[in-house]
């Protein structure tokens, strides 16, 4: 089947795209507001784009009332913002914080979660997630009703046990979840992973 994208409404496109490009990893932003109010949010159009310098990319929609998301207007207004990433054990808690609270909510206490203090930024850390990624904005585009999150890693947090010797993050031990189209996610276990090497690094 040939599907041409300009004869579908943007919701089919939307479905089709994120069916298609799957596995994607789940950025889980946590950011304060200018009144100091914690935000915690999911999102999993989120991609490293750039190791020098060290950039990532998240994009970030609307609520319905076309206003900017709370995670989006707080990164636009304090320039900062962490990534913790979502795991087997934070996944239903993560869940929790997808759902459009009121910007005065706050989703720490709303999905029993404990929020830290970071290194250099005033967003707070989710102490429940291994990986924590501390991040100031770098760029913020706009493309239709998106914004797209450039941001400049600044520190990374890494639970001990989950470092291997040559500086990866063992994936298989940090059992990492990733988002599929409509309601499915999967589950990174060392059962369900494989080694392939590079003809020219065998």
């Amino acid at each position: 089947m040939e599907i041409d994208i300009k004869s579908l409404e943007p919701s089919q496109i939307y479905k089709l795209m994120i069916s298609v490009i799957v596995p994607r990893p789940i950025a889980w932003i946590s950011t304060v507001s200018k009144e100091g109010i914690y935000n915690l949010a999911p999102f999993s159009y989120f991609a490293g784009v750039s190791s020098e310098p060290p950039l990532i990319a998240v994009s970030i929609g609307r609520k319905e009332t076309k206003a900017k998301k709370d995670t989006w207007k707080n990164i636009e207004e304090t320039g900062e913002f962490v990534i913790n990433m979502v795991t087997k054990e934070v996944v239903e808690k993560m869940n929790i914080t997808a759902l459009p609270f009121d910007e005065e909510i706050d989703e720490f206490k709303e999905a029993n979660l404990t929020p830290v203090p970071s290194s250099v930024v005033k967003a707070p850390r989710v102490k429940e997630s291994p990986v924590n990624i501390e991040c100031r904005k770098f760029e913020i585009i706009e493309i239709g009703k998106m914004g797209l999150i450039l941001g400049e890693v600044l520190k990374i947090h890494v639970k001990d046990d989950i470092l291997n010797e040559k500086g990866y993050v063992d994936t298989e031990k940090l059992e990492i979840i990733g988002r599929l189209g409509g309601a499915n996610y999967c589950l990174v276990t060392k059962n369900n992973t494989f080694t392939l090497k590079r003809p020219d690094k065998r």
